[in-house]
This record gives structure tokens, sequence and C-alpha cells, in this order.
């Protein structure tokens, strides 16, 4: 795509603008640190263009200080005191079900995670929100929790205009087929690989 411009136009009876402002699924997946971090910027860009935003986080845990949290928090209530931008929804799925030391069994958790899949496909049925950002949503469905092609069937058959951008490794083949835009974050580097932990500011 040099410049922007698209290698194909297809021949899909739509114009130069319906194409373009058609709205998108989207997956970011890899072992490389960044696919939420790149979530949240189009999140950041869609919240200045006055969408409404919803965010769902499926597995970090609902005790961590999540420093994107706090933005889009903190951005939600300049929408409600100004108007600025769009609103703002932010919801910890559950109480996190991978990084965590918890109570409760397996089959809690994956109820939690059911449900909170449920809520979401009652908001997208509804049209609730511009931009759903749906956070390691990919561990859910890899650990059987979440029906992968119910998944796939809702997000492909949503109403109205709504972008979905899906974060976590090893996406689902069926989720990445049926996506429009699919990023691999691929490793190359890492400081963990010489013995550093996370920071401030890069990490949380």
């Amino acid at each position: 795509m040099p410049q922007g411009q698209p290698s194909v136009v297809p021949k899909d009876g739509l114009t130069t603008r319906q194409r373009r402002n058609r709205p998108l699924l989207m997956v970011h997946t890899g072992e490389m640190k960044g696919k939420s971090t790149a979530a949240f910027g189009m999140a950041l860009r869609g919240w200045n263009q006055g969408w409404n935003i919803g965010v769902f986080q499926f597995v970090k845990s609902a005790k961590w200080k999540v420093g994107e949290e706090e933005a889009f928090k903190a951005l939600g209530q300049l929408h409600e005191a100004t108007g600025q931008g769009g609103p703002v929804e932010w919801h910890k799925m559950g109480e996190g079900w991978s990084w965590s030391r918890k109570a409760g069994t397996e089959e809690d958790h994956a109820a939690d995670a059911l449900e909170g899949w449920r809520e979401i496909q009652r908001r997208i049925e509804a049209e609730t929100h511009d931009l759903y950002v749906l956070d390691e949503f990919t561990y859910p469905m890899k650990w059987g929790w979440v029906d992968v092609d119910e998944v796939v069937e809702t997000l492909t058959k949503r109403p109205g205009h709504q972008y979905v951008v899906i974060t976590g490794r090893n996406a689902d083949q069926r989720l990445i087929d049926a996506a429009d835009l699919v990023t691999e974050m691929t490793k190359l580097k890492h400081p963990m690989d010489t013995g550093q932990k996370g920071q401030k500011g890069i990490e949380w």
C-alpha cells in the first residue's frame, strides 16, 4: 500500500467513501508486547473522533493498576464535563483469569468469561459502542471457555457501524480469516531476555 493507496480496488459496488468508512474487525496477536498498546492507541484516536469507546479486559487481574485505564477514565470524565471526545467505558470481565493467583475453580472462571462475552453480544446487538477493545480475548477462546465459531458469527454479522479490535496471543485461525486487519507482533529483542523486569510507563 504505497502512500496509503490500495493495491486492488474490489468490484463490490461500494463508493470509495463507503469502502473507506466500512467498520473493521481487527486482531492483534503474536508473542511480543504491544498488542494491547496498539489497540489502546486506536481507541485514543477513536475517542478524538467522538466515538463511544468500550474496553473489555478478559485476563489482566482486576487488582492491577493499568495506566491506560486511568488515562481513559480521565478522558471519559473530560467528555462528560466538556463534550470533548467521546464517552468511555472500561470493564474488567471477572477478576482476571491467567496472570494472578485466584480463588474459584476453572469452571467458575469459564462461566465468568462466557458471561462477559454475553454482555458484549448484548451491546453489539444494541449498537452501544463505536469501538470495542476486547483485550486478551484470544485466551478464553483458546481455553474453550468461549466458542470461536460463535464469536466469529457475532462479529462478522454485527449491525450498524461498529469497530472491534481483539488482542492476545495465539489467535484462532478462524478469527484471523474473518478479520479485516491482522497484525502479528514478532519479538526481535526484549529487555526481559537479559533479566530486566517490566518498568513503570513502559509495561503499565
